[in-house]
């Protein structure tokens, strides 16, 4: 077995059990209590918005320019100024942290700043983190990598919930808790980096200023800093935390949980199609582009159909088996439906942006990344301050931006290359998905909710297998099968 198909199997099984492992939690335990939740998830998706002003897309130049300075011997020079570089931005961005009530006194009174002493500490380790994660992927390890950024973060969700919920501990030792497992989470990167290469700190600066290599590195940093404003996930946390409060931003974190569902089949398929995509390009093959982009983005439309189908119908009955808030949710069903669309909307795309970033037009998709946080802060504005929705509205708000977002890559990969995501067979998919739950909604309730939660999907799996027996939509025939069952143990 090769040493990437190793890593790409262990990769995939940490993937899932960490999905699984997130999803259960948020259904099942962190219902208990949405407030404390929602400050944990407020903290750690707060800290996640803020980390590219301080690590400012060093971390992708650590991977464009590896190859380069490793020739030369000097990555662990490169390591060390980046490292230097991040601490001495971390400075600057507490500089302004503490500078900027004195020109807006109102941040005084925000989330942010009341638990700035567990964000500010935690953008400063997830920011060392990035850089280490992107430095490791030189070495093609993404296994240990995999461990720290999926698995840690839902321990230490987990974690300090428990101690605050079940132990009945205060919340500032489950804090310390939850910040621990991160501080922890570094020291394990700088120990495996050190185990891959040991780490010695070099902070020269004469290689970089050769030949005006720092302006070359920094250039590209900025590109790369300026692409990761596309999180409307941790936009749409901070946002909620501050206008509406932990209680619907746990809310929130618990319907993502669920319609996150439907994202199941994307997991690791856009690293899988990576090459592909750059082979084709690299060969001019639109036409075999096309074909491959239409198969993939049928095969995630078709199957994130099917889960949010079963999501739909059986998401009210799911509400009476979760903690005594689980009723909370139920007034939020809009919400899964109008996101979970917008969801599937995003699979039916497949890898668009992917084909953008991998030719030589990848600086649009940097532009499309700010255009998709800008709107979304904006349309975020609008529902919160003129309407009465709440959490209903940002899913609107989150609806228009990704689906606009989506579109637009449509159109400019139509355009470019003339490849595009959509075939005929999806409108049957629509028609087969919608005809399904129609019909398990309609269909009489038993008085035990259990029996409903389990044969209305079931009717709608059935009906679905059905109405694609008939159709011959999706190759359903290609994956139940013991050669394809085999074929996911081989690696050759």
């Amino acid at each position: 077995m090769s040493v990437v198909a190793r890593q790409g199997f262990k990769y995939s099984i940490i993937g899932y059990v960490g999905f699984l492992l997130g999803t259960v939690s948020a259904i099942f335990i962190f219902p208990n209590d949405f407030e404390f939740y929602g400050k944990l998830r407020y903290s750690m998706q707060t800290a996640e918005m803020l980390v590219p002003f301080v690590v400012f897309g060093i971390s992708y130049a650590n991977v464009k320019f590896f190859h380069t300075v490793q020739k030369d011997g000097k990555n662990q020079n490169m390591l060390s100024l980046s490292l230097l570089t991040i601490f001495i931005n971390f400075l600057i961005f507490c500089g302004v942290f503490f500078v900027l009530p004195y020109f807006y006194p109102q941040f005084l009174k925000t989330q942010a700043w009341n638990i700035k002493g567990i964000i500010l500490p935690l953008i400063l380790v997830l920011s060392l983190c990035a850089l280490f994660n992107k430095y490791t992927s030189n070495y093609k390890r993404i296994v240990v990598s995999n461990i720290f950024d999926n698995l840690f973060p839902k321990i230490a969700n987990l974690g300090a919930f428990c101690l605050f919920f079940y132990f009945a501990l205060s919340q500032k030792t489950a804090l310390a808790f939850f910040f621990g497992i991160f501080a922890l989470m570094l020291f394990g990167y700088i120990y495996y980096t050190n185990k891959l290469d040991t780490i010695n700190l070099d902070f020269s600066t004469d290689y970089f200023k050769k030949d005006r290599f720092w302006k070359e590195f920094m250039n590209y940093s900025f590109f790369g800093f300026l692409g990761t404003f596309g999180n409307y996930l941790a936009i749409n946390s901070f946002m909620i935390g501050e206008y509406m409060g932990m209680e619907e931003n746990g809310i929130y974190s618990t319907l993502y949980a669920l319609i996150s569902l439907i994202s199941i089949p994307q997991l690791g398929l856009f690293n899988i199609s990576a090459p592909i995509i750059s082979k084709n390009l690299l060969d001019g093959d639109m036409e075999g582009l096309d074909k491959f982009h239409k198969k993939t983005s049928l095969t995630l439309y078709f199957l994130g159909a099917v889960l949010f189908s079963c999501i739909m119908v059986g998401f009210p009955y799911l509400t009476y088996f979760m903690p005594k808030n689980g009723m909370l949710l139920r007034e939020y069903e809009p919400v899964v439906w109008i996101w979970g669309s917008a969801v599937l909307i995003d699979l039916a795309t497949g890898f668009n942006g992917n084909i953008i970033s991998l030719s030589k037009h990848y600086k649009f998709n940097i532009l499309v990344m700010l255009m998709l946080a800008g709107l979304t802060i904006f349309l975020n504005l609008y529902f919160l301050n003129n309407t009465d929705l709440k959490l209903i509205g940002i899913a609107m708000s989150t609806a228009i931006s990704l689906t606009t977002y989506n579109v637009v890559k449509v159109i400019f990969n139509y355009f470019v290359f003339k490849v595009s995501p959509f075939t005929i067979e999806m409108i049957f998919v629509s028609i087969i998905c919608t005809l399904a739950v129609t019909v398990a909604i309609v269909l009489p309730n038993f008085n035990n909710n259990f029996i409903n939660l389990v044969y209305k999907p079931a009717v709608v799996l059935l009906l679905i297998f059905i109405g694609n027996y008939f159709t011959k939509v999706f190759p359903v025939e290609d994956y139940i099968n013991k050669n394809f069952i085999k074929s996911i143990f081989k690696f050759r």
